[in-house]
């Protein structure tokens, strides 16, 4: 397969020079967490730009200063195993694809790759060969704020809510977390006093610095107040196959894993899936070398 065979081609993008809120309401309208970003003057590409990069600088305005520059592209001709690679390889999700004008024509998501090729190819290996085991997870009475801290601190796009008897009760993403928040300026004075050097008489004089920075406000709502109850899992013998055609049905880029007493054991995303389709792909090349 190439890359053509399952890039969608009505990327949702936006400009430079662009704005923050300008970024942010097109997130939002369209429901999408990265988007490619391009030249207004020339229409190339110039960089992407996902939520992460928003959140995490909430002082920068212009999306020239918050998107990401240094690229991983594609062309539509290329083969899909050697993309799969590359998002493997630099931990991405998402490849914008170019043609030789280095404009802007498509984008590849591991999703795409999930539910447009590996869900056809019958894989039978079990999840646990793929899953994360080292996964966020929280109190599902845990502030909005805390349980916003605990996903950045894995560096994982999602959270799991767990009750008083440590079973599952939900799953929080990004996109929840942006949707019940604000970023608001807070300012604050810092003083000090000064006095005259070698005169004790002097009347001190108190200088004071005002400091405006921008941060993310949470609702006061606890996990379990946002989180989706009816969370869809796998366990860990389900088939990579029955796990993809679960992602595809439902549209979503990760199912939490449970053992066999119900116990949340690891997570497992359409990004970790891929390495299936690379292992399925250089085998299949192997085998007919070989023959």
């Amino acid at each position: 397969m190439i890359v053509k065979d399952v890039a969608s081609t009505d990327v949702i993008h936006v400009t430079v020079p662009g704005s923050r809120d300008e970024a942010l309401r097109i997130m939002k309208k369209e429901d999408v967490s990265v988007v490619p970003v391009i030249k207004k003057e020339t229409g190339k590409l110039v960089g992407i730009l996902t939520r992460s990069d928003m959140i995490t600088n909430p002082d920068e305005e212009q999306i020239a200063m918050l998107m990401t520059r240094n690229l991983i592209t594609a062309k539509m001709d290329d083969e899909l195993s050697t993309v799969a690679e590359k998002m493997v390889t630099n931990d991405i999700r998402r490849v914008p694809v170019i043609n030789d004008d280095d404009e802007l024509v498509g984008i590849v998501t591991s999703f795409d790759i999930v539910s447009l090729a590996i869900a056809d190819m019958g894989i039978k290996d079990p999840v646990e060969n793929y899953m994360i085991k080292t996964i966020p997870s929280t109190w599902d009475e845990t502030p909005l704020n805390v349980a916003f801290e605990v996903m950045k601190f894995f560096g994982l796009k999602s959270v799991i809510g767990l009750n008083s008897n440590n079973k599952m009760t939900g799953i929080l993403t990004e996109t929840d977390f942006i949707a019940e928040s604000e970023i608001i300026s807070e300012r604050t004075e810092h003083s000090s006093s000064v006095g005259t050097e070698g005169d004790k008489w002097s009347w001190d004089s108190t200088s004071v610095l005002y400091i405006e920075k921008n941060h993310l406000k949470f609702t006061d709502k606890v996990f379990k107040d946002v989180a989706s109850g009816d969370v869809v899992t796998a366990n860990t013998k389900t088939k990579v196959s029955v796990c993809t055609e679960k992602m595809k049905s439902l549209d979503v880029e990760q199912l939490p894993v449970l053992g066999i007493e119900g116990e949340l054991v690891g997570l497992v995303r359409a990004s970790d899936l891929i390495k299936s389709f690379i292992i399925g792909f250089n085998f299949s090349f192997s085998f007919i070398f070989t023959f």
